[in-house]
């Protein structure tokens, strides 16, 4: 396989995570398993295969590579990808696509999905995925994939399968969805973006930002500008009842040993081991 691009990767529960993050720089991660992605900052190879992504916004850590992944697909003979971007990059998008189409002189298929706050997407009959609204200095969404079952309601549960044969014969519907939070993926954003979806802290799995580290760094212009600080992480400490979170997008100015020694300063527990450093 090509090895053109860093790829870090974690498998958890059944899940597998690949991808990079690192502000300013380039942003793709991939769920084999989900058959999904989360943001085209670059695309490694062997992410093409991955038919559907979900951009969080229109910087181009986290978009410049959408035109290339569409470009080898074709190139590949595989399906048009579904990309679901913010309603606001749709046009911008679809003219760069444009372009690139004038100067390659071929073809770039794909069904561009434009997505809003409270939109769900049906990805498989197990899986949904819900939009978030974040708050960065661009049209923003974070996202979460729930885990979803059909279950007996609890009305008829000490029935017996007789019973419930009948009951389903006569039109009567018994049972009912559950959904899990399994993954959130917060994108950039400040802490509006986590404390506005709860769900983000329920998730078994959360990605989330933390581009900014060091005390000399200024919350107040941080969340200005649509960022996570280190110390917003600490204060939430509580809330957080995921089962793996994953801290990335580190901005450039600091050195990975920079990171962990800052990071394990704050939260020496690494809350209670479950924080993964994306370094």
């Amino acid at each position: 396989m090509i090895d053109n691009l860093p790829i870090k990767k974690l498998v958890y529960n059944n899940l597998t995570i690949e991808g990079y993050s690192r502000a300013a720089v380039q942003t793709y991660w991939r769920f084999p398993e989900l058959k999904i992605g989360f943001d085209l900052g670059a695309q490694p190879w062997s992410f093409m295969g991955t038919g559907t992504w979900f951009v969080s916004h229109g910087h181009l850590d986290h978009i410049a590579a959408l035109p290339i992944y569409v470009a080898r697909r074709r190139m590949m003979k595989m399906d048009p990808p579904t990309i679901y971007l913010p309603e606001a990059t749709i046009d911008p998008v679809k003219q760069i696509l444009y372009h690139f189409t004038q100067l390659d002189r071929g073809k770039l298929p794909c069904r561009l999905i434009p997505i809003a706050a409270g939109n769900e997407i049906e990805l498989s009959r197990e899986h949904v995925v819900t939009v978030t609204r974040t708050k960065h200095s661009v049209p923003s969404f974070g996202y979460i994939v729930w885990e979803r079952r059909k279950k007996l309601k609890a009305e008829y549960q000490s029935l017996g399968g007789t019973e419930i044969r009948d009951l389903r014969l006569a039109g009567k519907e018994v049972s009912e969805e559950k959904r899990r939070p399994l993954l959130a993926y917060l994108g950039d954003s400040a802490p509006e973006g986590l404390d506005c979806a709860p769900e983000m802290y329920e998730a078994e799995v959360l990605i989330t930002e933390m581009t900014f580290l060091s005390p000399h760094h200024r919350r107040q212009k941080i969340h200005k500008f649509g960022h996570l600080h280190l110390e917003d992480i600490v204060e939430r400490r509580d809330r957080f009842k995921n089962k793996l979170i994953i801290a990335s997008h580190f901005s450039t100015r600091y050195h990975q040993n920079t990171i962990r020694n800052l990071v394990e300063k704050k939260l020496p527990d690494m809350l209670d081991g479950r924080l993964h450093l994306w370094i």
